[in-house]
């Protein structure tokens, strides 16, 4: 049986374009393929088209904003996906909060991926989503072998709360829906915006720590 998703993705008829781009496309065409059964090609066009816009609205550079709405789109339905009960996976699913998406959610979100090696799935978000990822922050997590060039800040949803088993905001004063069955943690740590590299490097390395800690609990083999 088909399900549309919920707010994250609003109705396709909604301000449909049809002078689409090909690879926006594409990514419908492959999200349908793989959520079929879940969701109809409808709803994945809206949500790929919606996401598109979103980005669109708050970029200055466009020439990747199809590979990244289909990545933002492919998280949402993902999430609305698990809200729907249709996916049946036993692995935790954490949630990195801050603000602008651009510095600390976006290095313990890849240091979490980077640690857990599969065995936790992790997301990041921020209300208020930067254009792009502090270069500082990219520099230092490239010196762990970590690349975060292709990431980009992405606004927060309800669903992405709804499907997680763990939400940590960063210190930030950010606030996230407060939702039933849900784990809250908020890790006190200083802000890496406007600050050189040997600055952050501490902020990263407290980061590693408390996400190490994290996976210990979530997944004790590890």
């Amino acid at each position: 049986m088909s399900h549309d998703p919920d707010r994250s993705c609003r109705d396709p008829e909604e301000g449909r374009d049809t002078d689409v781009d090909p690879r926006l496309e594409r990514a419908v065409t492959d999200l349908t393929r793989r959520f079929d059964g879940t969701f109809s090609p409808d709803a994945v066009r809206g949500c790929v088209l919606e996401a598109h816009n979103e980005l669109a609205a708050a970029a200055t550079v466009h020439s990747h904003l199809p590979v990244l709405a289909a990545r933002l789109a492919r998280e949402r339905l993902e999430a609305t996906a698990t809200n729907l009960g249709s996916t049946m996976s036993h692995t935790p699913e954490v949630l990195f909060v801050c603000v602008h998406n651009a510095g600390r959610s976006q290095m313990a979100a890849a240091l979490l991926h980077h640690h857990a090696r599969g065995r936790v799935t992790v997301r990041s978000a921020g209300s208020a989503p930067a254009e792009t990822i502090n270069p500082a922050v990219v520099e230092v997590m490239a010196e762990l072998g970590i690349d975060l060039s292709r990431e980009f800040p992405k606004p927060l949803t309800t669903d992405a709360v709804q499907a997680a088993d763990v939400v940590i905001t960063m210190g930030c004063g950010d606030a996230c829906p407060v939702l039933p069955g849900k784990r809250y943690l908020d890790w006190q740590l200083d802000d890496p915006a406007g600050k050189p590299a040997a600055e952050i490097r501490p902020i990263r390395d407290e980061i590693d720590r408390r996400v190490r800690a994290l996976l210990a609990d979530l997944v004790p083999s590890a």
